[in-house]
């Protein structure tokens, strides 16, 4: 068993790690955070039934429709879209629902829906396509996907018809194939990115000036520790890159289900026996070992002082760009110090 800690925000898919006011959120009291993870729990069991449900009318699998609907849930988030009431976060706007000819915008009837061309169709029984209905949302997306079939290949070609963004579709098909690994949607886990009995130093070093390579301005937070000490994953999530970098030196990126990519750079090697570009981690897996490498050619070492870089970055969908991580190895240092204390 990993020493990890659950970051238990409102709510998960409120949870933004690109957000100053998040970080310096007062810390919770043990009871408000047993209350959060009790709500949190019932939230992704609401959730799971509903995924059940469609999976069960429709064929395709429970974990691709999870991985559609986190992956709208942090679009939602990134491009600041008003997120949907209930439980889903599929978003339709009303043209997408009723048709770009409708003159109701607000139709609710399966018939008149689909003669415009809408998209809204009926997934609780009740004779109406309600936008607001988390059964009819996940229908109607289910059902577009489908008019390619049921396969992997063509969901994911479903997938493109609907978001025209070769990104979009790369990212669904990794969330689920970590849903599908652990079978289960509680997968907001975070851990230290080494372990704490480690000699280790850091502070907050994102955005100072870098010189090597050109001016650049630094994209993370510097840990300082010896050679060898184990570099930790912080999260689940998927190995999306992982070799040489002329700046980074062996370095691991790693993609989690809030969308953000975790970069791990200057490692001395990788943990090759269980981690490959495409492999699905956990948090507090061991992924590699702290190193000098980096700054030239593949193998180049010794440039500077052994430390880890660690980069944290958001996508919305078209682009992503950096944010501070300083705030989050704090608190999730802290968590896991003050879980090892019980």
């Amino acid at each position: 068993m990993w020493m990890c800690s659950t970051l238990l925000a409102t709510a998960v898919w409120n949870f933004d790690p690109g957000s100053s006011a998040h970080a310096a959120a007062p810390p919770a009291t043990n009871t408000a955070k047993n209350k959060a993870g009790a709500n949190m729990k019932a939230v992704f069991a609401e959730r799971k039934d509903l995924f059940d449900k469609t999976s069960a009318l429709t064929g395709i699998p429970w974990y691709y429709l999870a991985a559609v609907d986190q992956y709208e849930r942090t679009i939602n988030l990134a491009k600041k879209r008003p997120a949907p009431d209930g439980t889903v976060a599929i978003y339709f706007t009303d043209l997408q629902w009723g048709g770009m000819l409708n003159p109701d915008h607000e139709d609710r009837n399966p018939q008149s829906i689909i003669l415009f061309g809408g998209m809204g169709r009926d997934g609780s029984g009740d004779n109406l396509a309600d936008r607001s209905n988390d059964l009819d949302r996940l229908h109607a997306m289910a059902t577009f996907l489908l008019k390619r079939g049921s396969s992997d290949e063509d969901l994911r070609i479903g997938l493109w018809d609907y978001y025209q963004n070769s990104r979009s579709v790369q990212r669904i098909q990794q969330f689920a194939r970590i849903y599908a690994k652990f079978d289960t949607l509680d997968l907001h886990e975070h851990c230290f990115v080494m372990p704490l009995s480690s000699d280790y130093a850091y502070r907050s070093t994102w955005g100072a000036s870098r010189g090597w390579g050109g001016y650049r301005i630094h994209e993370g937070t510097d840990l300082f520790a010896g050679y060898g000490v184990p570099v930790r994953s912080a999260t689940y999530g998927i190995v999306e890159v992982m070799g040489w970098n002329p700046y980074g030196g062996w370095r691991i990126g790693i993609r989690d289900l809030n969308n953000v990519y975790h970069y791990f750079a200057h490692l001395s090697g990788f943990n090759k026996k269980e981690v490959k570009e495409g492999e699905v981690v956990k948090p507090g897996q061991v992924i590699g070992w702290v190193g000098s490498s980096g700054y030239g050619k593949p193998g180049t070492s010794g440039k500077f002082p052994p430390h880890l870089h660690y980069g944290l970055y958001r996508d919305n969908g078209l682009t992503d760009w950096s944010f501070d991580p300083y705030p989050y190895l704090r608190k999730w240092e802290r968590e896991e110090r003050l879980r090892r204390k019980k």
